[in-house]
This record gives C-alpha cells, structure tokens and sequence, in this order.
C-alpha cells in the first residue's frame, strides 16, 4: 500500500484508541467453547431483569412500519419526556444513545483551540469526544474515587469551553449532593457549558440527590443528559437525549443526524416512560443486588468503592487481569477498568440474585486459584 491512510486523517483521531466495551456474550462462547446458555455478563450495566412488555409492544408495532424512515423530529417521544419531565419539547435533543448527544456536545461548542475538563476516573467517552475534535483534554485528579469539584472549577483557563461532570460516576458509582452540584454551577461563567451526565440518575431515590432538570433555569449553560439504556432497560435500542435550553438544543439539532433514532427504538421509549411498575422493579433490583454484592465483598475481604449506579466496582489486587480471565473461565463476564486508572479493579454490573451469587462464588474460586499460583 502506497498510502498512509493513518497519516491523512485529523490529528486528535490518528492518536485515539476506540472505546472498548464489555466482552459479549457470543464472543466468549467462541473463544473457550463455552455454552452461551452458561454465561452470565455483568460487565456493561444492563438491566437484569429484560425489557419492559410495553416497550416490546410498542416495537413490535413499529416494526410493521419499517420500509418508512422515522420521525426526524422524534416528536412522540419528545412529548412523552416533556409531559413526565416538565420541561418544554424545544429543550430535547434526541441521541442515538447518550453517547451521542455526548459527541455532538462536543462538536459544536469544543474545537482544537479550547479545552474540555473533566475528572480523573470519569467515564471514557469525555476524553474521547475531546481528542477527536483535537481539543485538549484536562482531566483533573479524583477525590476519594469521585469528582474533586473544587480542583475542577479552578482548572477553569480562558479556554474552557466545556466541563463534563458524571453523577453518578461510572464506573466508580460515586455521586455529588444536589448541594454540592449547584455550589459548583456557580462558580462557573455562563460562556462555559457544564454537561451534567445523568445516565444513572434514576436509581437515585433520595431528595439530597440532585435532579439536573430542576437545575436548567438557573443556570442557562447546564446541559442534562439522559439514558433509557440503564434503569429503562433499553440498551439494545440505543436511545438517550439532553435538556438544555432551547437556545443550546437549537445548536445541537443543527448538528445531530436527522434520523440518529430509528422507529423501533422511539416507540420502544416513549411507551416505557408509561412503565413505572418496570422502573421501580429495575430500582429494588438494584438495591438488592448492590447490597448482595457489598455483603460478599466483604465475606471475601475485598475493599469496594460503594456505589450508586447499577454496578459496582471492586478491588481484587495486582493480579485483577488474571482474576478476569478465571472468571471468564467459568463463564462470567466482568469489566476490567485497568483503562481508566484502576488496575486492581474490576467493575461488576448487577444482576439478578442468583447472577450475583453465581459472580460471587466464581469470584471466590478464581482468587483462590490465582493466589494457589504465586
């Protein structure tokens, strides 16, 4: 080959590593010859407990509509998220997934002369989105597995233009009060804009906790962003949105791809917003689950960072990669975070009880095989 392709593309895209996501199921099957039957995945914070029969119904539906595009304008869902939000449709912009909006964020307020903050152990996409678009990336030392707001408001330069906050964090599931939230939304000028990543907010339950949307009309350069993949139980369909005022939605749809949502996945989430017998199950499974998770870390002696998303991260030692490959070995699939700072991590979703239980007893298995090797 004559050419280095490599060579022709932007500079912020020669020097970037794809997101990697969790190992799927079918692909562990193929490399060890397991029965996919016998695999459990706990690695991409999935919902447990499947879809929701409404949101089924819905997408069987639309599927009978398939040879026609969809609704650009996604109009139904925006409805159905402005009547349970409280928030104008002219403030929703629609993603294929959150990580999209994320991207699109980014391509539009954020270029090669500006900086984008955000923290140490925040989820990869940040990082990613701003080397892209070649901006620099500042990401600023953690406090205690969390956001340090302080250190991020003052690592504010003239060339900021966007900070990007997790709250919950993944994936070390730490979370900022509503206090603390608004205490550093002051701080920041208006002409820098604050994404606030919401994408586990639902399986918040407590008033300290802050609801971004309560926070839009204060503060006018705050954008909210949303996921129906976690608590909804969506993943598959790949559906998010932000809520941001109208002025900065306007911005975004100029950019976002008319068609980002595809017909199924729109009425898959505007019907499961309808759901909230499946949103309160996917929340006691959670809770549950977490708590199950917590008390066998604790049997087993391990140190955990207490989480409030639907995953959990744990800290199994210098020898966490050979700890993942005993657990795929019998058939359970986690998340190495060695990728984001934290070698001696690994990062387990929750499952069902029995799921939970199955990690932790092969967890167990696999420390003592690990350790029996030294």
């Amino acid at each position: 080959m004559s050419v280095d392709y490599q060579s022709l593309a932007v500079k912020g895209v020669q020097a970037l590593s794809p997101y990697q996501p969790g190992k799927p199921i079918e692909e562990l099957a193929r490399e060890l010859g397991l029965n996919p039957e016998d695999i459990i995945k706990l690695a991409s914070n999935e919902n447990p407990q499947g879809p929701s029969e409404k949101a089924m119904a819905a997408a069987r539906k639309a599927l009978e509509e398939s040879c026609l595009y969809p609704d650009g304008n996604g109009f139904d869902l925006k409805q159905a998220l402005a009547n349970r939000l409280g928030v104008a449709t002219n403030q929703i912009t629609l993603g294929n997934g959150s990580n999209d909006v994320l991207e699109v964020i980014a391509r539009c307020f954020a270029g090669p002369d500006s900086e984008v903050v955000f923290s140490q152990y925040a989820f990869a996409v940040y990082p990613l989105v701003a080397q892209a678009i070649g901006a620099r990336g500042v990401s600023v030392p953690a406090k205690e597995w969390g956001h340090d707001l302080d250190a991020m408001a003052k690592a504010v330069t003239e060339r900021t233009r966007l900070i990007f906050i997790a709250n919950p964090n993944n994936p070390t599931g730490t979370v900022h009060t509503a206090d603390a939230i608004e205490a550093f939304l002051q701080r920041i000028p208006e002409h820098i804009l604050v994404i606030l990543d919401e994408a586990y907010c639902e399986f918040l339950t407590g008033e300290e906790y802050p609801d971004g949307i309560q926070l839009l009309q204060r503060f006018p350069n705050l954008i909210v962003c949303r996921t129906f993949s976690k608590a909804w139980g969506l993943a598959a369909m790949r559906v998010g949105y932000s809520l941001s005022s109208p002025a900065i939605a306007d911005v975004l749809n100029r950019v976002r791809q008319p068609f980002n949502v595809n017909s199924i996945a729109l009425a898959a989430a505007a019907a499961v917003l309808e759901d909230d017998a499946y949103l309160n199950r996917s929340r006691e499974v959670n809770e549950a689950g977490l708590r199950q998770l917590s008390e066998g870390f604790e049997r087993l002696g391990l140190p955990f960072i207490p989480s409030f998303g639907n995953f959990i991260a744990v800290d199994v030692g210098e020898q966490s990669s050979d700890v993942y490959q005993a657990l795929l070995s019998r058939g359970v699939i986690v998340r190495p975070v060695a990728g984001y700072g934290m070698p001696n991590h690994l990062r387990v979703s929750v499952g069902l009880p029995e799921e939970n239980e199955r990690f932790l007893a092969a967890l167990s298995e696999a420390l003592t095989t690990v350790q029996g090797g030294r």
